[in-house]
């Protein structure tokens, strides 16, 4: 009943599952998906093809290079801020925690 009521906090194990699951789990399910929706509609994978024809034709090989390097550093960032705000959360539980016991 206390989990319920928001009186007990979900543990710091729980929240290390969530991070590896938003960390592995969502970039691969958000991959997969978009495969799966550019094989199942036709329209969807004909436009994909021919907007990336279009765009990588009018790049240089510079331009690609560098549109490659901004792609893998965007998504690193993106995984730098995930395990950030789960290491605050972790520390907030960890701090919360050790308060409780100052105050038993």
């Amino acid at each position: 009943m206390d989990f319920l009521t928001f009186k007990s906090f979900i543990s710091t194990e729980v929240l290390i599952v969530f991070y590896y699951l938003g960390a592995i789990v969502v970039p691969v399910g958000v991959w997969l998906s978009l495969v799966w929706i550019i094989q199942k509609y036709n329209m969807v994978g004909t436009v994909y093809e021919s907007g990336k024809e279009i765009v990588w034709a009018s790049l240089n090989s510079q331009q690609k290079m560098k549109l490659i390097v901004l792609f893998i550093t965007s998504f690193l960032f993106i995984e730098l801020f995930w395990r950030m705000l789960f290491e605050f959360l972790i520390a907030y539980m960890q701090m919360r925690d050790a308060l409780l016991q100052i105050q038993l």
